[in-house]
């Protein structure tokens, strides 16, 4: 409980510093670029090489990829029986499939499961929301999108460059060598300024839009990322008999809203910007009522 609120804490910072004109309009990206290039690679390089491999780790490679599966078909549905158009279907085929796993995620994940279900939290991200997102991803894109068609060379550089994916790379090669302990507390001092620097972040570019012609959707699409599917893969995993750490970090990521980065792209696509940032602004605030009644239930 004192992580979550600690989580809590980082994002009003967040939505406070915003209304500060001393900040500029790009802050959140400075402190997404610092993530990325920094503390999530730490992270990553700290915590994979202690993962233990056995079956357990399956759940957080398959799951991203069966809830992808299985939202995308409800989304199309959906989208078919309300009659929505191009832009919406679109949007909720790249916003509901891929979840905040590793921003969000990684956080919420430490709060409710200590520094023991972190590793899993990666692989599930990693392995699964960001190739995921640069695959399928790129398919919707493709698809329901108005901007430029992305080249497959193009996405394998990203994917392959890509600096957390580039860290998970060393760990799994690294794993068995004893660092010396200056770098593990070089990388403990690195990955410690994930949580707060991340949710300062999300606070901080953290909107509210709401327009009617968006509700219908946004309640749809919300219901089915955050409820649903989660719902959906504690369900399977209950009737298979699979309730280890990584199995319940896995379905606790599958409740994770809709991906920041996703929402970017869809944006930059036009596919409905009003309902894309709507998805990700009120997801990110009712996770926060979500994941805590998720977490009582595994």
């Amino acid at each position: 409980m004192e992580n979550f609120i600690l989580t809590i804490a980082f994002l009003l910072i967040g939505m406070g510093l915003r209304r500060l004109p001393r900040f500029p309009k790009e802050t959140a990206q400075v402190l997404n670029l610092f993530v990325i290039h920094v503390s999530l690679p730490a992270l990553i390089l700290l915590k994979v090489p202690q993962l233990t491999f056995s079956r357990d780790i399956l759940a957080p490679v398959i799951m991203p990829w069966a809830m992808l599966a299985v939202s995308a078909a409800i989304i199309l549905l959906m989208a078919k029986l309300r009659n929505w158009g191009r832009e919406i279907t679109g949007a909720l085929l790249l916003l509901i499939p891929l979840g905040n796993t590793s921003f969000l995620g990684i956080p919420m994940v430490r709060a409710f499961f200590d520094e023991a279900g972190i590793p899993y939290a990666v692989l599930y991200d990693q392995l699964g929301s960001f190739l995921a997102l640069a695959t399928y991803g790129t398919v919707i894109l493709a698809l329901y999108g108005s901007g430029e068609r992305p080249r497959m060379a193009l996405i394998a550089k990203k994917v392959i460059t890509f600096p957390p994916f580039l860290a998970l790379l060393l760990a799994l090669a690294g794993r068995g060598i004893a660092l010396p302990a200056p770098v593990l507390t070089l990388f403990d001092s690195l990955a410690a300024t994930l949580v707060p620097v991340v949710m300062i972040a999300v606070g901080y570019q953290l909107t509210l839009r709401l327009r009617p012609e968006v509700l219908s959707p946004l309640l749809v699409g919300l219901s089915i990322k955050l409820i649903v599917a989660p719902l959906l893969a504690l369900l399977f995993c209950h009737l298979v008999g699979l309730n280890s750490l990584a199995v319940r970090v896995a379905i606790f990521e599958a409740g994770m809203p809709p991906m920041v980065s996703a929402g970017a792209l869809a944006i930059m696509a036009g596919l409905s910007p009003e309902l894309t940032a709507a998805m990700v602004g009120v997801g990110i605030l009712l996770s926060f009522l979500t994941l805590p009644l998720l977490f009582q239930l595994l």
